[in-house]
């Protein structure tokens, strides 16, 4: 369970979800890490759970949509344990009820899904590189979303959003490989987290599921998995890439949940 012994990683938007259960995964598996939210309280919670079960953890309360916020919080983390090896740039989201479809979706909220998403992503990493550098390489692991790969008929901000998010990833990894710093990113599936639930009705639920190529939707920890995987050194020769961790969702075609019915029993 030392996989990422020695490592220090930052993750943001890591007081509940899948931030929070990449916190508690990268630190039993030895990482010290700083478990960033705009939710104080929720930092708070994450840390103490990492430090009941005997790891080292420092809770920072940060708004990604503020450059000097982000700047406060890698300085934070580089003052409290000397380096920066691996950071989640995993703060997202958008509001469901005002990113609807082109002409009718709220411009005002397009522009918060750029900061919140994309914008976020380049600042972290833009601070966070200088300090990989010095500690001789690191991982940056950025949140996509399968609305990057497909179409929808609402959330056309967000899907924009992390479909920069992607192309965002690729240049740094382009960029900075030559220093030992790798940058992927995942695009989660529909993964049961507060969002999910508090956001979206059963029966759209019922149906994500039903767009599944396995019979079940993603938990936090299917994606935390992920997140270790590509901040430790067995993925040190992948960088530049997309992770779909979607539960089969974009592999199969639209018609295959109808298509079972006519499988032979």
């Amino acid at each position: 369970m030392n996989r990422l012994h020695d490592k220090v990683a930052v993750i943001t938007g890591a007081g509940s979800g899948i931030g929070r259960a990449a916190a508690e995964l990268m630190s039993k598996e030895g990482a010290r890490v700083v478990v960033a939210d705009h939710d104080t309280r929720a930092a708070e919670e994450t840390a103490a759970l990492i430090t009941a079960a005997g790891g080292q953890a420092l809770p920072l309360t940060v708004d990604v949509m503020e450059e000097d916020s982000i700047a406060d919080m890698i300085s934070a983390t580089v003052k409290e344990y000397g380096a920066l090896h691996v950071l989640c740039n995993h703060v997202g989201g958008t509001n469901p009820r005002t990113d609807l479809d082109v002409l009718r979706m709220d411009m005002d909220e397009f522009d918060r899904a750029v900061a919140l998403n994309m914008r976020s992503t380049l600042l972290g990493s833009r601070h966070a590189i200088p300090h990989m550098i010095r500690a001789g390489g690191g991982s940056i692991i950025n949140t996509a979303s399968v609305a990057a790969l497909v179409g929808d008929v609402l959330q056309t901000s967000y899907g924009a959003v992390k479909a920069a998010v992607v192309s965002i990833t690729k240049s740094v990894a382009t960029q900075y490989g030559p220093q030992n710093i790798r940058c992927n990113a995942i695009a989660p599936g529909a993964v049961v987290t507060p969002a999910l639930e508090n956001n979206l009705p059963q029966e759209v639920v019922d149906s994500l599921k039903r767009g599944n190529a396995l019979p079940y939707l993603g938990s936090p920890e299917d994606i935390g998995h992920t997140m270790v995987f590509l901040a430790s050194d067995e993925s040190r020769y992948l960088t530049g890439q997309l992770l779909v961790v979607d539960g089969g969702m974009t592999a199969q075609s639209s018609a295959a949940p109808g298509r079972r019915a006519m499988l032979p029993a």
